[in-house]
């Protein structure tokens, strides 16, 4: 039997013991409370999280791939955090993936049984073809998750850079990280419940994990999100409105700038600023590596 008593993530909450006697506006009060430390522990390990938003990018920049993966919550909130970025970055599907125990199905649906297998870890990740250009972040609230475990193992085998994602004091997945990122968030308002505070604060690291780089990969212009992808009639809408803030044109400049550019912002943001047509601007961009700034100088 597996011995659960020193985790701390499955420590009885003495502020909610009595949450089955609050009334409804009582449970969420003590549900706020709690949530609230999760921003202060994520608060103390900042620099370990600058330290991995730095490696990832360089590993991306260099034709490197990064794969989250885990179990239950903390696989779906990799899924979620991964398909995210095309829209937002015009990243290629490709470039940040997320892997959950049990495939799929275990999206929709709880497979509890498909984290304990070490093996099922490390295949998954040998289907994904992985090599030492590649960024592994393994995500397990109570640091022993063997699926994780066996993926993180082996991709440390083939030269990947490993990252650990925790939220229990001394994770046993650490020996098999690179870097660990490790934000104790403390016993749950329900009972080893990680989908509450810890699955919290894994969101609000993956957060940084894929934007910081991101944005030290030049697709972010001021804080603007000037690579995404015009896939819908609010995205058309946002893009028409961030090259107009970019660039400062009226709104039947912006429109005829996103034609000649199939819709593509930073293209239409230099084009506009530098006077220039749409392949002198997609060519400066790639001298300057997607970089608009640099391109603009």
């Amino acid at each position: 039997m597996i011995d659960l008593s020193k985790l701390s993530t499955e420590q009885q909450n003495s502020k909610t013991k009595s949450i089955d006697e609050a009334s409804a506006l009582e449970i969420v009060k003590l549900i706020n409370t709690e949530d609230q430390t999760v921003a202060k522990t994520v608060k103390k390990i900042l620099p370990e999280v600058s330290r991995a938003i730095t490696v990832i990018a360089g590993h991306l920049s260099h034709g490197g791939r990064l794969f989250y993966i885990g179990s239950g919550t903390s696989g779906r909130l990799g899924i979620l955090d991964a398909a995210e970025c095309p829209p937002t970055f015009g990243a290629d599907p490709e470039l940040v993936q997320g892997i959950i125990a049990g495939g799929i199905p275990s999206v929709f649906r709880a497979q509890e049984g498909a984290e304990d297998s070490e093996s099922a870890g490390a295949e998954d990740l040998q289907n994904k073809k992985l090599n030492n250009l590649d960024v592994v972040v393994g995500l397990s609230a109570s640091g022993r998750t063997p699926y994780v475990n066996g993926a993180l193992r082996y991709a440390k085998s083939v030269g990947a850079y490993t990252i650990a994602i925790t939220c229990t004091a001394n994770p046993e997945i650490r020996a098999a990280a690179d870097l660990s990122l490790n934000a104790v968030t403390g016993p749950e308002v329900i009972t080893g419940s990680t989908r509450m505070k810890a699955g919290t604060a894994q969101k609000l690291i993956l957060n940084m994990l894929s934007t910081g780089s991101m944005i030290l990969m030049g697709k972010v212009y001021g804080n603007l999100m000037v690579d995404l992808q015009s896939t819908n009639l609010k995205l058309k809408a946002r893009a028409r409105r961030i090259l107009m803030e970019a660039s400062g044109c009226d709104d039947e400049t912006a429109d005829a700038l996103l034609e000649q550019s199939h819709g593509a912002v930073k293209p239409a943001i230099l084009m506009h600023l530098a006077g220039i047509d749409y392949p002198a601007a997609t060519e400066r961009l790639k001298q300057s590596h997607g970089n608009l700034k640099q391109a603009l100088k």
